[in-house]
């Protein structure tokens, strides 16, 4: 990567932050520290994955570590301050999704990634792999045609007592739901693939869970290229699947997975009466690499080293956080229709009003 290794760290010592950690030894850094609030969890954390130091506290971390990039795995109600704190001292930021609690915190982090010079990347690891890499190049080039309609599919099963983590399943901790915690990923690929939306109506729902959000939302969002799509996320659906599928004028473009995808989760199926020649050369590239953290630090980590801008798989930080802040809004004002420009005038959506679910049980 660079003669120097970067010197990495982390904040938060979840079950996520191995996977930043196997990350981080794969591409060639350092890991200089990581710190958690639980001491033993980062303690035996760091044992693990071969970090230099535990520390009590940010501050001191990155103070005394002086890293060059901070990997943010902590849950999304401090991911705001724990950036904006490491930007503002000369540091590198991949932080988890959520963001933050809402747009007015991630455009404040991305205030601080440019004061700074310094690079925010929002952990989006589904735009990855040489899939998705050949998908979006076909439907950039217009080889397929215009893209018409879509869905987009998040259908989990998390059961009560997922939910009963203090910090889960409250506005004020969590940020929002299912859409915002699960469903993002897969609207963030639909968005990383269709590009700008125009509009968005969307619903929430609470179904079968004790929560404070919503247990499955329901939304239409319609985007810049004329396409508009269906999206449904779910915390209730016992048989998991995650899924985007886009009809074009020429064919129609699937991927169903779960957690990952490779190749062998897409397919690109041609119209009928497209030519067999042109249709073989839609097919995915021969050198495969699947979807993944890894993917996804590594090009992020060579911007970082090189001072270059991020790529696409690593940029836009706020077009998936602001259509899932776009469902809650319009949810909040009885179904009505959000644009860009009208979001930006209720930015603090997910953070100050009240849960606007509509509760259906039996017989309601």
């Amino acid at each position: 990567m660079t003669a120097t290794p970067l010197r990495s760290a982390i904040v938060g010592t979840g079950n996520i932050s191995n996977a930043h950690a196997e990350s981080i030894r794969a591409i060639g850094a350092r890991l200089v520290g990581v710190t958690d609030h639980v001491r033993d969890a980062a303690e035996a954390f760091a044992e693990r994955h071969g970090a230099d130091a535990v520390y009590d506290d940010l501050a001191t971390m990155l103070a005394e570590a002086r890293p060059d990039v901070l990997h943010v795995c902590t849950p999304p109600g401090v991911h705001a301050g724990q950036a904006i704190a490491a930007l503002d001292a000369g540091v590198h930021v991949v932080c988890e999704k959520p963001a933050a609690l809402s747009l007015t915190e991630l455009d404040d982090m991305v205030a601080a990634s440019e004061r700074n010079d310094r690079r925010l990347v929002v952990v989006f690891q589904q735009r990855t792999g040489t899939a998705a890499a050949h998908v979006k190049s076909l439907l950039a080039s217009g080889a397929l045609g215009r893209p018409l309609v879509a869905t987009c599919q998040t259908l989990w099963y998390r059961d009560p007592a997922y939910f009963a983590v203090p910090w889960r399943g409250k506005w004020e901790t969590e940020g929002g739901g299912p859409t915002l915690g699960h469903g993002i990923h897969q609207i963030d690929l639909l968005a990383w693939l269709l590009g700008d939306w125009t509009s968005v109506r969307g619903d929430l729902w609470r179904l079968a869970r004790e929560t404070n959000t919503e247990d499955v939302s329901t939304a239409t969002v319609g985007f810049a290229n004329g396409a508009v799509a269906q999206v449904i996320t779910s915390a209730v659906s016992p048989r998991e699947v995650s899924s985007i599928r886009i009809d074009t004028e020429r064919a129609t473009i699937t991927v169903d997975h779960l957690y990952g995808h490779g190749h062998e989760h897409w397919r690109i199926t041609p119209a009928p009466g497209i030519d067999e020649a042109e249709a073989a050369g839609w097919a995915l590239p021969d050198a495969e690499e699947p979807s993944g953290h890894l993917p996804l630090l590594r090009e992020a980590y060579a911007a970082f080293a090189s001072g270059a801008e991020l790529p696409s798989t690593a940029s836009a930080p706020a077009r998936s956080f602001e259509i899932v802040t776009a469902i809650y809004s319009s949810a909040a004002h009885d179904g009505a229709v959000v644009t860009p420009v009208s979001l930006r005038e209720d930015t603090d959506r997910l953070a100050s009003l009240e849960s606007p679910v509509t509760e259906r049980r039996p017989g309601s």
